[in-house]
């Protein structure tokens, strides 16, 4: 009995993780499709190859210690001490050069998909500076010269709410250089979708390029604790076409959302500026 309770226990453990890893991407599921971004497939190889050398260690670690503790094992009627070796120099040259050249591989990999991954180019096709503010985002496009002020949603549990969060657009198949800073405290602008985040930083700025790939529309939200209404801190990520993109770039326009809301305004002043256009109540 006791060996079946484990074995059951051992298969509603198993189910409870895989039906986690069901619920999609914001529980840390990585995504099915690998071309949203030019970088998730790198990103989505990455992961697969740390795990797979991760199981194939512990599988060796394991068998190991199972097959030591088999042939090891005090049997009936042994009252020996088992021989005691105190020095086997293959052995410790082995199990410290094995651990040395994972680890090396590991980081050869790493290194060179961060590179990749955090690359800048030269030649952009546009430019679109996030500011991050408690608890919300502000959206300059800077290519275009409009910006977006971004508003916190009010969230309420019910279905709609996130029709009223801020929307940032982006382009299908043009390359996007995001410049990323901040009103007041550090936040971070993660679109889990793109496997990827970046913080924003007071007096400091960072930067990340990404070709979006696939139409469709993302979640997006802050990755890193900023106060009482961090949660609240998300928008929307529309991939679009081309003409869908300037048509929003001219809707902006037209409400006078011309420029860009540079760091010297509060985010205070910047709820007040969106309040004077009727963008909230």
């Amino acid at each position: 009995m006791p060996r079946k309770a484990a074995i059951g226990a051992g298969a509603a453990g198993v189910a409870l993780a895989l039906a986690g890893c069901s619920q999609g991407i914001e529980n840390g599921a990585l995504p099915s499709t690998p071309e949203i971004t030019d970088q998730t497939g790198t990103i989505i190889q990455l992961w697969n190859g740390s795990w797979i050398a991760a199981l194939t260690v512990g599988i060796i670690t394991w068998g190991l210690m199972l097959w030591c503790v088999a042939v090891y094992r005090k049997r009936k009627g042994d009252n020996k001490l088992p021989v005691q070796t105190r020095v086997h120099l293959p052995l410790e040259i082995m199990y410290t050069l094995v651990p040395i050249m994972a680890i090396g591989v590991l980081f050869k990999y790493t290194a060179e998909d961060i590179a990749e991954i955090t690359a800048i180019p030269e030649d952009p096709d546009l430019e679109i500076q996030v500011v991050g503010k408690q608890w919300s985002w502000d959206f300059n496009y800077l290519s275009d010269d409009v910006f977006d002020p971004g508003v916190q949603a009010q969230l309420t549990g019910e279905d709609g709410v996130e029709a009223t969060l801020p929307t940032l657009y982006l382009p299908v198949d043009e390359t996007v250089l995001f410049t990323l800073d901040s009103r007041d405290v550090i936040h971070s602008f993660w679109i889990p979708a793109f496997l990827y985040k970046e913080d924003t930083v007071p007096g400091r700025t960072n930067e990340w390029a990404v070709t979006p790939t696939q139409t469709g529309t993302y979640q997006g939200k802050c990755a890193e604790l900023c106060g009482e209404f961090h949660a609240s801190m998300l928008f929307n990520v529309k991939v679009v076409e081309r003409d869908e993109y300037n048509a929003y770039m001219q809707e902006l326009r037209d409400k006078g959302y011309e420029g860009a809301l540079g760091l010297e305004y509060s985010r205070d002043q910047v709820v007040e500026f969106a309040n004077e256009h009727g963008e909230t109540e």
